[in-house]
């Protein structure tokens, strides 16, 4: 007996109706993109394994997926080195190419690869999977889509208050409310180092800061201790732990805080502009906030770093994020190509909607009225409706079979099919409303106006 068919953990399959709901999200992703003036890219899903492995850390190259070389992938491996069995010596012989593990880096090697055809600054979004070889569990796969959006190729702080904007249009036509984009900047995190005599320690320090609403004020104040940072050097953060207010009185504070600081400084006057024009210009549904304990993505960013988070009534994490980086094409020899990007988690904002029952029932209507089949003259008759419907995009369709009522009559009802046309006679068509089960003959413009 044959085994029963499985898929590879961390992955998923997607039913019709989640096909609908995500397709849903990501076409509201794109119409916001492209009025923003980002255009679409596509990069493929595997890359030459030295254009992604080393840009993530040593933990980031661990969760690249390798790809097997065609053929005898041993042939080229001397007998002595399979004796020995060293894996990373090993890789580099067998595995050229890997799945990508993110959509930044490649998006990085396509800019450095196209500079001479693209018109900076460059604005692009990508929606594609990635691959992670990252232990399976609940909200953590193995394979999942990145929606991106950055500009690359200008300096310029407008970029991160139209990508606020950004933000606030996808999440108010989601129908999102109570959605907050935190804001921070790199360099204030490095001023406040700097000036607690700790920019040795900038990471550990803003680790630790990052946990302030997990662990509160003493066990920050602990791992901060265990890491090196000294009581004098926390005393003088001490602000930080009881950091309320408005944007602009948390800048106040910061700029007392940051005096003797020019990192820190030029932090806080990038953070003003951003945050004052975006109040100036308004948004929309979501809320704008300071948060200084933000400190993703420190290896990377140099400026603006932003996360979002859900709504207050629903328990998820962030559901986006992004940042500014100066050197992003650095890695392959582009230098001085500054950007700025942001993120939407595809799969957490899908869990959100769902929660709140924000997916229009529309989203999972599939077909909107099917016609029954009596036999080969009729299904004609019915064909050359359903062809006139079509042209009118209604969406229609014909039960292939000539089967019993009672089983196509059951067929729409599993499909949530709301309409049925059960017969046509002397032109006039007998419709069928399945949910309330009302019907009426109607002639076929009757029908057209009835299921537009």
């Amino acid at each position: 007996m044959a085994s029963k068919p499985s898929i590879p953990k961390g992955t998923r399959d997607f039913s019709p109706i989640e096909v609908s709901k995500r397709n849903y999200i990501i076409s509201i992703m794109r119409k916001h993109f492209e009025k923003y003036g980002f255009q679409p890219i596509e990069t493929p899903s595997f890359e030459n394994s030295d254009t992604l492995m080393g840009k993530y850390g040593e933990e980031g190259d661990r969760l690249i997926f390798k790809i097997l070389n065609s053929g005898d992938y041993l042939d080229k491996v001397p007998a002595e080195e399979l004796q020995t069995i060293n894996y990373k010596q090993l890789t580099g012989k067998i595995s050229e190419k890997a799945l990508r593990y993110d959509l930044t880096v490649p998006f990085a090697r396509y800019v450095v690869q196209h500079q001479n055809e693209i018109e900076f600054p460059f604005k692009r979004y990508q929606v594609q999977p990635v691959w992670r070889a990252d232990r399976p569990q609940k909200g953590r796969f193995r394979e999942f889509y990145q929606c991106d959006a950055d500009v690359v190729g200008s300096t310029s702080l407008w970029q991160e208050v139209e990508l606020v904007q950004l933000y606030d249009s996808v999440f108010t036509e989601l129908g999102l409310e109570g959605v907050t984009i935190k804001i921070n900047n790199r360099k204030i995190l490095s001023g406040i180092a700097e000036v607690i005599g700790a920019s040795d320690k900038l990471i550990d320090f803003t680790v630790a800061l990052d946990k302030l609403d997990k662990i509160g004020e003493d066990g920050v104040k602990k791992e901060m201790i265990e890491k090196g940072i000294s009581e004098v050097a926390l005393e003088k953060v001490q602000p930080l732990f009881n950091f309320t207010g408005t944007i602009s009185e948390k800048i106040d504070k910061l700029s007392i805080l940051l005096d003797s600081s020019e990192e820190g400084k030029k932090g806080i006057e990038e953070l003003r502009f951003i945050c004052e024009t975006v109040s100036k210009l308004g948004l929309l549904k979501a809320n704008l906030d300071l948060d200084v304990t933000l400190a993703r993505g420190l290896n990377y960013y140099t400026g603006a770093i932003f996360e979002v988070s859900a709504p207050k009534t629903v328990a998820m994490g962030s559901i986006g994020g992004g940042g500014r980086y100066d050197d992003l094409t650095g890695i392959f020899g582009l230098k001085n190509m500054s950007g700025v990007g942001i993120s939407f988690g595809l799969d957490r904002i899908y869990l959100v909607l769902e929660e709140l029952n924000l997916f229009p029932e529309t989203v999972t209507t599939s077909t909107k009225v099917m016609f029954l089949n009596f036999g080969e003259s009729q299904a004609f008759e019915a064909m050359k409706a359903i062809t006139e419907l079509r042209s009118k995009n209604i969406k229609s369709e014909l039960y292939p079979d000539n089967a019993k009522i009672d089983k196509q009559f059951k067929h729409a009802e599993r499909r949530n099919i709301p309409y049925v046309v059960k017969e046509i006679v002397d032109g006039k068509f007998t419709l069928k409303n399945i949910l309330s089960g009302n019907q009426t003959a109607v002639s076929l413009e009757e029908l057209m106006s009835e299921l537009q």
